[in-house]
């Protein structure tokens, strides 16, 4: 489709990236299950591995990942994405591509846990430094900053409390003090929120979650707004081995197609949830942005065009009662993860 960048969000979501395959006339993008790709003669693949536009290894690039990374990096208005095997694998390509030795790194309190864990546990063998903070208050984060920062590294909507922060501000403190912002945009999904106009310079999703939304497929991106963060971030991807597999990529090809209308519909679900149980008896408190409640209600109608479909909240009678309503809750599955 001509022009498809200046078309509605909903008709971006299904088109973005993709094309009629010239060969067949296929309509959906085709699985290229190859591990690598022939060249019509010596010259061919030396200029290819010189940069011409070609695929040589799908390690290095695959017609059906190269559709999905364009159609996020078009959601998120960014130049270019990379699509990685999971969503941890996602983190370290953003991870091992800006932190070293010397460097420091300022995180969410409550960033998704094993974002946070292995920049506590492993990369200070690297020498990396890592400070967390609460960054639903900016003047945490400015208080946080040292002349080593390199990057700041923020979720909003957070894990699993529903906090949010103010991406245009954490843009102007993290470049104020020469780091880089990266926005973790899985809970609101580019459907709801896209932090890159709002000054952030890469974001990245799970996309096992809401923008795969079937619950039968794990993987990550990462999309940057600059080419030359962009090209720094692939030429490490590559090296280090996380993508993923092109019958993954077309399977969150076939999901990114309903993210609207799912979006839309888990929304007013989590809504109407969330008003009733603010208002049980037996609930000491509920947090979800779409609630007036919420402390950062305005920030949400602001940075957001919806308050996602996530919620937390609090029964009373402390652990042995939530575990009571875990135990006997008859739709909801006893699962890890989200978004399906």
């Amino acid at each position: 489709m001509k022009d498809i960048e200046k078309r509605g969000q909903m008709t971006q979501i299904i088109h973005a990236g993709q094309h009629v395959d010239p060969q067949t006339g296929a309509v959906a993008t085709p699985i290229y299950q190859t591990s690598t790709f022939a060249f019509r003669d010596a010259d061919h693949g030396a200029a290819c591995f010189a940069g011409e536009p070609g695929y040589k290894y799908t390690r290095l690039g695959n017609p059906t990942i190269e559709a999905l990374e364009k159609n996020i990096a078009q959601l998120e208005h960014g130049c270019g994405g990379l699509g990685a095997a999971s969503g941890m694998a996602a983190v370290n390509m953003v991870y091992l591509t800006f932190l070293g030795q010397g460097v420091h790194i300022v995180g969410t309190e409550s960033l998704y846990g094993p974002s946070r864990t292995i920049l506590e546990t492993e990369y200070p063998r690297f020498g990396v430094e890592s400070t967390f903070v609460d960054t639903s208050n900016p003047e945490n984060l400015a208080g946080a900053m040292q002349d080593n920062t390199k990057m700041v590294y923020i979720e909003t909507p957070a894990n699993p409390n529903l906090k949010l922060t103010d991406i245009a501000t954490c843009a102007e403190i993290a470049h104020a003090g020469g780091a880089l912002l990266v926005v973790d945009n899985t809970f609101a999904s580019p459907y709801l929120q896209n932090p890159l106009d709002l000054g952030a310079d890469i974001v990245l999703h799970s996309l096992t979650k809401f923008i795969n939304g079937h619950t039968d497929v794990v993987g990550g991106i990462v999309v940057a707004k600059d080419p030359d963060v962009y090209a720094r971030l692939k030429k490490v991807h590559y090296n280090m081995g996380g993508t993923m597999d092109p019958h993954q990529a077309w399977l969150v090809l076939r999901g990114v197609k309903s993210l609207g209308l799912r979006m839309d519909r888990a929304q007013e679900n989590s809504m109407k949830l969330a008003v009733f149980l603010e208002k049980h008896e037996k609930v000491d408190w509920v947090a979800y942005p779409g609630l007036e409640s919420h402390p950062q209600h305005d920030l949400m109608k602001k940075q957001m065009r919806g308050p996602g479909a996530v919620f937390s909240f609090g029964v009373k009678g402390g652990f042995e009662a939530g575990k009571t309503v875990i135990n006997n809750v008859e739709v909801p599955v006893l699962a890890v993860s989200l978004g399906g």
